[in-house]
């Protein structure tokens, strides 16, 4: 049964009913139990009792029940009490007595010391201590690093760090450029997952997809990192679709002072870093004002993609048309070779008689290191002012910059050269209470270009692609036809038309000769490319038509440089209402995109400008019941983009605490994507198709199948027309339960299942456009790249688990294992791009605080990864299967307390292991590191 959302929009909204009677009854739940009404709110600080330092992350505990709060930065923390005072609280924290505090009254704030301890920690409290509250509470899948998390990954990175994590995949398209996915539909390009740092979205605004950490934060500014596992749009908005990776940053409040790090290592990897944090007092010794910047940069040698396997080289590639292997005499199209994708056919019965053993042939190409700058860069810039309006009332005004060179992997690779971002963000809040957001981000995609389409417009200087393909067809038949037909056992030309002739005698001949036909072949293309003007790379007439090419825009100027000046504008508020008996929140936030493109990338050509509006609003009620056992929480958010019908997101979930330290969750969670930028309004000349956005849809398009076919039969018959409706936004339904909690008092355990149901899932359709006619018999017009929908239901499922195994206060060994799996089997032409490994694990061992030959203050970390191979579906160019690979992370560091400084040997990859993480990028390597941190920062 459905229900029609339509008496405040207009608009008909399909929803499941179930989902929103689950709602209804939960908000009803909740409005009814206010007869429960509690006591009061119990506030105050946790410190260190002889330095007064705030203690970050105390566990506070309502005696009685199960009601708890974790403090924050400053020590902080607020919990609502469900008795009458007099009552208690446990306050613990590692390192440190446990407290027991006496609550007489919920009008005053409380100041509870801790004092060290002296003895060793318990095993339980070791546990409990590795996980933030935000994991234990969570009923949907968390995954976090910590500030220490981060300090201590073998990774070359923290970002590559996260690749560890349960039920994550990291791509790397580049040195520059790594991508986060959860869930499925793996892609360089990751659309359906959201990344914010302190809030702010860090997408390309032209692009509407983070671009890894390259505009992000850096690792000496950086608290901590969660991961929400899921479909989580609700407080997040739209595209918090298969996840959302929450960074937050240092508050210079808090974490002050000076820090500063260098990181060398192998392919001329050099990193550095500064972050310095002040705060100010006013006139009466208050402190009111803080202020931070930090300076990033890094510059290293690109991994080279040099992967010269045939493209389509598999029949069991989806859409893939495996024409020839690598030993055809004529070429083959190379997956990292560029501007070889255009070929000639002699194939049909009267070419084959005419043009014997010229089969397919291809043009030369370009490879890609003759087409890409290697040399990775990238500057990092950000300035933030705090100003305390209150005690516990922040305003933030702050700016971060970004630029660089790095490449990017979408449909084609691309070289992102010298790019540029700027974000500005001004904010008001009230931790865990309220906030007021609004930011900008500008971007400037500098002299960025294609470097397949620029293969081909090198090549057009040369000759035309039609001459190309004439010419060698005519040479051939005159000049190297003649010589197979001499070959021995070649069959008698006929005397009657050509279904007399042997052709099957005629292939055996050919296949037994190949060798010497690919010499002549190889013959041929050196006189063809010599008479026609080829441009050879390195020589002084390619690198002066590699830049002029490259510095001109894309069709604007008949280039291949893109032009990209786009912007996105964001306001967002949310306020948390705390009566007795619940947690309620509410929030909307509205968005404005300006992008700016001049036809290089989307259709905005002429005096067309384009923008795009999208808004939403939500409500959360969090109740907690059972003597606070069962903790329920229901959200509806509504979303609305000028171009699309208004649509709801409701979920729900439920955490069942069993005791302390084991819970059980459960939730059934919805949210939608509305079609990118780029599926609304792209419209980008890749070379051999034109990749287009669907806001209008399409009409008298023929299946290139077909088309196929046509060009062998010339038959009209055979060709197959359809029509495109236009796109419409993506949603998926999620039911998900796990547990966490401790085995015993040493293993912590945390594994869920999800299963997962998308409705009108975007993908692309590949189709024909010449307007439905032919001219003298052949077909005039675009092959086309089409944002589309599907029309079945596409569905998946998988589960995670992870353990660790606290030996000591000291060593720590634990794993994690994925399993995901599309479960979709249809006809249905919309490429799912799933990318996704079935199955993959961690295993990893560390220690902290160890002595090593009588020598104190050494860490040591090891990861071991093992992913299964997959099919990667990336464009025509870049679908190919990705073998199965393992990589090993390791590294050993010693604190210095004397020079405040760490110093950290390691290496990711350290067996050197060559592998593709993405078809179509580079081989990743070993990359060996040395780092050294100074941090004089304090509390």
């Amino acid at each position: 049964m459905y229900f029609y959302y339509t008496r405040l929009t207009g608009y008909s909204t399909k929803f499941p009913i179930n989902i929103v009677k689950v709602f209804m009854t939960l908000l009803l739940l909740g409005l009814g139990s206010s007869v429960m009404l509690a006591q009061g709110v119990i506030r105050g600080k946790v410190v260190d009792g002889k330095t007064n330092t705030p203690l970050n992350g105390a566990s506070v505990l309502l005696i009685g029940t199960q009601t708890g709060a974790l403090t924050k930065d400053d020590g902080s923390f607020s919990l609502t009490s469900s008795k009458a005072a007099p009552v208690q609280l446990l306050v613990r924290y590692v390192g440190y007595d446990s407290s027991v505090v006496d609550i007489t009254s919920f009008d005053k704030s409380y100041n509870v010391r801790m004092e060290e301890r002296t003895v060793e920690v318990a095993e339980v409290e070791i546990v409990a201590s590795a996980y933030v509250e935000r994991q234990k509470q969570s009923a949907l899948s968390v995954e976090s690093m910590s500030i220490t998390a981060i300090k201590e990954t073998p990774a070359a990175n923290f970002y590559e760090g996260l690749g560890h994590l349960k039920g994550v995949d990291m791509n790397s398209a580049s040195f520059g450029f790594k991508v986060v996915n959860t869930r499925g539909f793996n892609s360089t390009q990751p659309v359906r997952s959201l990344q914010l740092i302190d809030g702010v979205d860090n997408q390309s605004p032209g692009l509407n997809f983070s671009l890894g950490n390259f505009l992000g934060a850096s690792e000496l500014d950086l608290e901590s990192v969660d991961l929400i596992v899921g479909a989580s749009s609700a407080y997040y908005g739209p595209n918090a679709f298969n996840g959302v990776i929450a960074m937050k940053t240092k508050n210079p409040f808090i974490h002050r002072g000076l820090s500063a790090s260098v990181k060398v290592g192998e392919r001329n990897w050099v990193e550095s870093a500064v972050r310095y944090a002040k705060v100010f007092k006013n006139k009466n010794g208050v402190e009111k004002f803080a202020v931070k910047f930090n300076l990033f940069y890094l510059r290293a040698d690109d991994w080279e993609a040099d992967n010269f396997d045939e493209a389509y080289r598999d029949v069991t590639v989806r859409g893939a048309t495996p024409f020839v292997g690598i030993d055809n005499p004529g070429g083959y199209d190379a997956v990292n070779v560029y501007g070889d994708e255009v070929l000639g056919r002699a194939t049909s019965n009267n070419t084959r008689l005419q043009t014997p053993g010229l089969g397919l042939y291809y043009r030369t190409g370009f490879k890609e290191s003759d087409l890409l700058d290697y040399d990775t860069r990238n500057f990092k810039g950000g300035l933030a002012f705090h100003y305390k309006l209150k005690p516990d009332v922040e305003l933030i005004a702050s700016s971060n910059y970004s630029n660089g060179t790095t490449v990017f992997q979408g449909v084609n690779r691309i070289s992102l050269k010298d790019i540029q971002f700027f974000q500005h963000k001004v904010e008001v809040k009230k931790e865990g209470k309220f906030f007021v957001r609004s930011y900008v981000t500008h971007e400037d995609a500098g002299n960025s270009y294609d470097p397949v389409f620029t293969a081909n417009r090198i090549q057009n200087l040369a000759s035309s692609n039609v001459n190309w393909a004439q010419s060698y067809r005519e040479i051939w038949r005159r000049d190297y036809a003649p010589l197979v037909r001499q070959l021995e056992g070649y069959p008698a030309p006929p005397v009657f038309p050509d279904f007399f002739f042997d052709f099957e005698q005629q292939a055996r001949v050919i296949e037994a000769n190949k060798e010497q036909i690919t010499v002549w072949h190889n013959d041929l293309r050196e006189r063809i490319d010599g008479t026609n003007g080829f441009l050879n790379p390195g020589s002084p007439l390619f690198q002066a038509a590699f830049d002029s090419i490259t510095s001109r825009i894309i069709t604007k100027e008949g280039g291949t440089k893109f032009f990209d000046r786009s912007a996105l504008y964001h306001l967002h508020g949310e306020y948390k209402f705390t009566p007795s008996w619940a947690e309620i929140t509410v929030g909307a936030n509205g968005r404005y995109y300006t992008p700016y493109t001049q036809g290089s990338i989307f259709a905005d050509t002429g005096d067309v400008r384009l923008t795009n509006i999208e808004y939403g609003a939500y409500a959360g009620l969090k109740k907690k019941l059972a003597s606070d056992r069962v903790t329920l929480t229901g959200t509806l958010r509504m979303d609305k983009n000028q171009n699309f019908n208004l649509l709801l997101s409701p979920a729900v979930t439920g955490l069942v605490q069993l005791n302390e330290n084991n819970s059980l969750r459960v939730s059934l969670s919805s949210a939608i994507r509305n079609p990118t930028l780029a599926d609304q309004f792209l419209r980008f000349d890749v070379g051999g198709a034109v990749l287009s956005g669907n806001i209008n849809g399409f009409t008298d398009l023929w299946e290139l199948d077909s088309l196929l076919v046509y060009a062998e039969t010339l038959d009209e018959t055979v060709l197959v027309p359809f029509d495109l409706d236009p796109i419409q936004p993506e949603k998926v339904t999620t039911y998900e339960f796990g547990y966490r909690g401790l085995l015993g008092k040493r293993v912590y355990i945390d594994a869920g299942y999800y299963y997962s149901r998308y409705t009108d899932f975007i993908g692309f359709r590949l189709g024909f456009a010449g307007g439905g006619s032919l001219v003298n018999g052949f077909p005039i017009g675009d092959v086309l790249r089409i944002s589309a929908n599907a029309e079945d239901i596409v569905t998946t499922q998988g589960a995670a688990f992870g353990f660790n195994y606290f030996i000591n206060q000291h060593f720590t060994f634990g794993g994690n294992y994925s399993w995901n799996v599309l479960n979709t089997q249809s006809d249905d032409p919309i490429v799912p791009a799933y990318n996704t490994p079935e199955h993959k694990f961690n295993i990893n061992f560390g220690g902290r605080n160890v002595s090593i030959a009588g020598v104190s203050d050494f860490g040591f970390n090891v990861n071991y990864k093992w992913v299964e191979g997959f099919l990667f579906e990336g464009s025509p160019q870049f679908t190919g299967l990705v073998p199965t690979y393992e990589l090993l992370d390791a590294q050993i560091s010693r604190y210095f307390p004397k020079l405040h400084t760490t110093m950290k040997l390691g290496a990711s990859n350290i067996l050197n292991n060559k592998v593709f993480t993405v078809y179509g990028g580079p081989r990743i390597g070993r990359l060996a590191y040395l780092s050294l941190t100074y941090d004089f920062s304090k509390l």
